[in-house]
């Protein structure tokens, strides 16, 4: 997790990334691609493409968000969670704005080819996610800036992605990969959650009205802690009531652990340092529960339990 620390070299570039985020690039991924052995096989060209497009995309978001906070004179070499490539680090605002678009650039090159690939249909999703991205921080009126950040994020990030990558490896669309979806993308909101409850006090003398300040710190974990029970409770539903469970996806129940240690990190903890814990904690559990997931329908794919 990032804190106030200083990187020269190749380390600030790959801070620059945020690679304590990057599990919501690559989760919903790997869990759609995970899904598609039920209906057919996986095309590994179309794997490769999604997951570095997706890491790219999501790689270029947090790039506009160091470049617009600081250019909002949000940031400051103190500041927690933060890449710290303008404040700390001493890359050019430019040069970070300059390496979110070749990103994009890439990605989208990648998503030419998926989509001829495919359909056409995908570059404009992509193209519409991809905007998405960029105002999540920037234009004149940010999505993070308002109470719907986490919505966005989790839709974009998790069911998008997943549908995406299903729809690539069997050209059609199913309600089974929607279904696995919700959890994940309930997963990746809360990530944004913890950041929003971390920067809360920053966020509130900045203007903004996400979530976490309208409703005070106390009720957005116990908001967390609820949509969390949720994500179990909707697994266990489609294993026993719904065609396609399986109950190898109850490995995901292995994370429950980590689930009650992530809610108790983020009631106990209060300033941005004390919550630091807390953030990387549900950062893990968006990685565990996903790669549990996946390997549940991995197991249910290859042998049809």
């Amino acid at each position: 997790m990032q804190g106030t620390e200083t990187h020269t070299g190749i380390k600030k570039y790959l801070s620059l990334t945020r690679p304590h985020t990057l599990t919501a690039g690559f989760v919903p991924v790997l869990v759609g691609t995970a899904s598609v052995l039920l209906f057919a096989p996986i095309r590994w060209d179309m794997f490769i493409a999604m997951m570095i497009a997706t890491l790219l995309i999501q790689s270029a978001t947090n790039m506009f968000n160091e470049y617009f906070d600081f250019k909002r004179g949000l940031d400051s070499a103190e500041s927690v969670g933060i890449a710290g490539a303008i404040v700390r680090n001493g890359m050019s605002p430019r040069l970070v704005l300059n390496i979110a678009v070749l990103f994009y650039i890439i990605a989208g090159i990648i998503g030419i080819y998926i989509s001829i690939t495919t359909s056409l249909w995908i570059l404009v999703i992509g193209a519409v996610s991809m905007a998405v991205g960029y105002l999540y921080t920037g234009g004149p009126f940010p999505i993070s800036w308002t109470p719907f950040g986490e919505i966005f994020a989790g839709f974009f990030m998790g069911t998008v992605i997943i549908m995406i990558t299903f729809f690539i490896h069997t050209e059609t669309l199913h309600y089974f990969p929607l279904l696995i979806s919700i959890p994940v993308a309930i997963t990746i909101g809360l990530l944004n959650m913890a950041n929003n409850i971390r920067d809360r006090r920053k966020d509130k003398e900045s203007g903004r009205k996400t979530f976490v300040i309208l409703v005070g710190k106390p009720l957005a974990v116990m908001t967390t802690a609820a949509l969390l029970a949720f994500c179990y409770a909707f697994i266990f539903w489609i294993v026993f009531f719904k065609p396609y469970g399986s109950i190898f996806l109850l490995l995901t129940f292995i994370s429950i652990p980590l689930f009650l240690k992530t809610v108790r990190r983020m009631w106990k903890g209060d300033t941005p340092a004390e919550l630091i814990p807390a953030m990387a904690s549900m950062g893990k559990l968006n990685t565990v529960f996903g790669l549990l997931l996946t390997i549940g329908l991995v197991i249910n794919g290859v042998t049809g339990i």
